[in-house]
This record gives C-alpha cells, structure tokens and sequence, in this order.
C-alpha cells in the first residue's frame, strides 16, 4: 500500500526510485512477475489467483504512468529509512486498530 499511496501523491509525470524492503514487491517487477500477470490475464498461469489482485491492478497502472525504478533494500537491518517508514507504518496500525475497537 505504501507504494500505491506514494505513487498516487505524485502530481505530474515523475521519474521515480522506489525503496522497498519488500521482495514480493520488488520481484514483481523487477522479474517480470507482473507483465506475465497482465499478459495471462491478471493470473499467475494455469488459471491461479493473485491474491489482492485489486492493489496489484491499481499499482501497475499507477507504474504506468511514471518511469520507477525498483531497489530493494534489507528490512530491519538498521536502515535509517526503511527504520523510519517501518515506525510510521506501524504507528498508522496502531491509530486505526485503536479507531476500530
């Protein structure tokens, strides 16, 4: 969702280096996962579901709309800004569990 959420901010046709601790993410695209998807149909082949297909659809149409590039980097390695986006995160889970009870 951070990627959708920081991709649907851009306000214009932008260059983009998207950082995500997230291999699933990252190899979607970056191994061509994705494309194989939209050429099968928006399955993983032989019929499979992809599972929250709804953000994956939403997601590559936002990455057509801007040139990013991928890079993955190592989750809680001490990164400064992957320790960042990790507090934010979960501060935001947090707020709405305690907004849901």
């Amino acid at each position: 969702m951070a990627a959708i959420k920081g991709l649907e901010a851009l306000k214009e046709k932008c260059r983009v280096k998207l950082y995500s601790d997230s291999a699933y993410l990252v190899n979607a695209f970056l191994e061509g996962w994705l494309e194989n998807w939209v050429k099968n149909g928006w399955t993983r082949g032989k019929g499979k579901e992809i599972k929250n297909l709804d953000l994956w659809q939403r997601l590559y149409s936002l990455t057509q709309q801007h040139s990013v590039q991928w890079v993955k980097v190592k989750g809680h390695s001490d990164n400064e800004y992957n320790n960042r986006c990790d507090k934010l995160a979960t501060g935001e889970i947090a707020k709405n569990k305690e907004n849901n009870v």
